[in-house]
């Protein structure tokens, strides 16, 4: 079934570290090999061997609109008549930015930049010259890129392959780099207070997709905006996965609560590498060639990732399109809490809008009746309490859905994303393939 495949990975062994240019491709928390895919259409993605699978990946988030969208290619290819890349600016980045803005009231200013971990490590560069202060304070199990001060209790990757918290990098730097578990205030008061006038910035993703989709708890995000607020330090939201994804405005759209800085990518990108920070003007113009605050792009804001960006904006814009996913999103969700409970299968399904996890977590009282958004698993709210979770049981699911067609995301840790190009049809395979798989587990 795979033979393809393997005969690939072989090779890129060969020349590629473990075979993968990312290590969230190499299976390693599911056993077996990476998969190879040859191309993409709409909800579905077909590897090298011809196998067609129902894709949950959709690139780790940004093709919200699904593979090849046709306004999207169509845009794509009148812009590659134009050219690839100047190293100069152009009047697309003009307008990407001011609909970032229109979107994101609290990005007065914004710099495109060419990945997430770019803006991650360039914003918390900036919130540090703003505040004078050299601390940074981030949540277990939050991921916001491979940047030095960034790869402390990282989750994602480093959670799925069991690295250490941050080989490479100096102690002395991981050492002004503080954690707290997520949606725990209590525990940033005291870290705060602990480290007074030194904390320059409080990072998170406000609903977290890299230990699993996590979402904050009644009165976590206003609390950090009121902590942060009184003790001088800034506030970033890293939107690179929530950013146009569960709402428009994304999760300060939702939850109503505005950072000091944004970061952004994957979505304004529609599928090509992009990366974005923003914020209030009077701190985005430390940045040079206005400010002191240094941060270069050779391919900031290609034209190519720019139009992909514009154009799925401007679809996403659409009447009901947010709708349409939350319909979706609640037909897959309740599918597979029923599919997992009439088996006696315990499982929490975590979400918020398009971004959901299966979590096999254990039962605290026996199964119980489907519940929106959840099920009879123990709840998921940090990252201690994803790692309850049973990967081995994941790794099962993933390879017996994988057969029946459904591609998830390789990792127990990791967010899977619905797209406009999913249907109600697609969602139905998907929860009878979910009840075909419980149903042999519990034979």
């Amino acid at each position: 079934m795979f033979r393809k495949s393997q005969q690939l990975y072989e090779k890129a062994r060969k020349f590629i570290p473990g075979g993968v240019n990312s290590p969230a491709r190499a299976f390693r928390a599911v056993g077996g090999n990476p998969l190879f895919i040859d191309r993409g259409k709409g909800s579905r993605i077909y590897d090298v061997d011809g196998n067609g699978y129902l894709d949950y990946v959709g690139s780790w988030g940004p093709l919200i609109l699904g593979h090849c969208h046709p306004e999207v290619m169509a845009a794509l290819r009148d812009v590659l008549e134009t050219g690839t890349s100047f190293g100069a600016s152009t009047e697309r980045e003009v307008e990407l930015a001011e609909l970032i803005h229109q979107a994101f009231p609290s990005v007065e200013k914004v710099r495109l930049t060419s990945s997430g971990t770019e803006a991650s490590m360039a914003a918390l560069r900036l919130a540090r010259a703003f505040t004078g202060r050299s601390m940074i304070l981030k949540f277990e199990g939050c991921y916001h890129g491979h940047g030095d001060s960034l790869l402390v209790k990282a989750g994602s990757g480093v959670a799925t392959l069991g690295l250490p918290d941050s080989p490479g990098v100096p102690s002395e730097l991981a050492r002004l780099t503080l954690t707290c578990p997520f949606n725990h205030l209590p525990a940033v008061e005291e870290a705060i207070s602990r480290h007074k006038d030194k904390i320059g910035a409080v990072i998170l993703e406000p609903v977290v997709g890299n230990m699993g989709c996590v979402p904050p708890q009644p009165g976590f995000l206003e609390g950090l905006r009121a902590i942060t607020r009184q003790q001088g330090a800034l506030l970033v939201f890293d939107e690179v996965m929530t950013g146009f994804r569960i709402a428009y405005g994304g999760a300060q759209e939702r939850f109503g609560v505005q950072p000091d800085l944004t970061i952004l990518g994957k979505v304004i990108g529609g599928g090509l590498p992009v990366g974005a920070y923003g914020g209030r003007d009077e701190i985005m113009s430390r940045l040079a060639p206005v400010g002191p605050v240094y941060q270069a792009g050779t391919l900031s804001g290609n034209p190519l990732a720019v139009t992909a960006g514009l154009t799925t904006l401007k679809i996403l814009q659409r009447p009901g399109t947010y709708q349409g996913l939350e319909r979706l999103a609640d037909q897959l969700r309740v599918g597979l809490t029923r599919a997992a409970n009439g088996a006696g299968v315990s499982v929490r399904v975590n979400h918020v809008g398009s971004m959901f996890t299966v979590f096999f977590t254990p039962g605290d009282s026996g199964i119980e009746p489907a519940q929106p958004g959840e099920g009879a698993g123990a709840p998921v709210t940090d990252f201690p309490s994803a790692k309850r979770s049973d990967p081995e049981r994941f790794s099962r699911f993933f390879w017996d859905m994988l057969q029946r067609g459904i591609y998830l995301p390789p990792s127990q840790f990791e967010a899977a994303f619905l797209s406009t190009a999913h249907t109600p049809s697609d969602i139905e395979q998907t929860v009878t393939a979910a009840a075909e798989v419980f149903a042999e587990w519990s034979r």
